[in-house]
């Protein structure tokens, strides 16, 4: 079990953090508004100022006793939508219905798995000398190849970021689904996919249409 340094793992841990609750203050900004740069600017750099605080005062402190570490993924998702919002583009979805499916997927397979309705033992299949490097090593290079098709780019950077982070530091904890999944990015991915089934269900192509009595005078 080849586990990161631990001050690497602290220094990823504040970092990570003020970027995760960055990109939560700009998805909550009203979308009329613009974001200037110099405010997006303000807003990262304060928010490391504040994570990176001793001890108890550090807000990263107390999040870390409840959920510890974001995936890499979430941390590269939250950059991501920095990155877009800093070049002023419109604001990308980052959760997609299918990759919403696919961490919901994950996150309840591991969950039922850890409180033994399953006994499969995924999670420790994330710690494996071979086959999770194997699979990092995999969806890297799927990462690269949509990056340079130019399909889903962001989430490419995401998914790039996070298996560099696991490989070259094992971030966050050295187990390959730590750096993919974190109980905040499965409660996301599971808000994303109710919001995409609602839409379709309150849509008027699926609702039953119900035809008029017509009466006879």
């Amino acid at each position: 079990m080849n586990l990161p340094e631990l001050a690497w793992q602290f220094a990823y841990g504040r970092v990570s953090w003020a970027i995760v609750l960055a990109a939560l203050v700009i998805g909550l900004w009203p979308r009329t508004r613009a974001l200037p740069r110099s405010w997006l600017a303000g807003l990262l750099a304060g928010m490391i100022v504040l994570m990176c605080l001793p001890g108890a005062a550090s807000p990263a402190h107390w999040i870390a006793l409840g959920v510890q570490y974001p995936s890499g993924l979430l941390s590269g998702l939250c950059l991501a939508k920095l990155l877009t919002a800093w070049q002023g583009s419109a604001r990308q979805r980052m959760m997609t219905p299918g990759l919403a499916a696919l961490l919901a997927m994950a996150g309840t397979a591991l969950y039922l798995d850890a409180m033994g309705l399953l006994t499969a033992g995924f999670y420790y299949w994330g710690f494996s000398p071979v086959a999770a490097p194997l699979a990092a090593l995999v969806l890297a290079v799927m990462a690269a190849a949509a990056a340079a098709r130019g399909r889903w780019p962001a989430h490419a950077l995401a998914l790039a970021l996070a298996m560099l982070l696991y490989g070259g530091l094992r971030l966050p904890t050295g187990n390959l689904w730590d750096a993919l999944l974190d109980p905040l990015l499965w409660i996301w991915a599971l808000l994303a996919l109710a919001r995409h089934w609602w839409l379709i269900l309150r849509s008027p192509a699926v609702r039953p249409v119900v035809p008029r009595k017509r009466f006879n005078n």
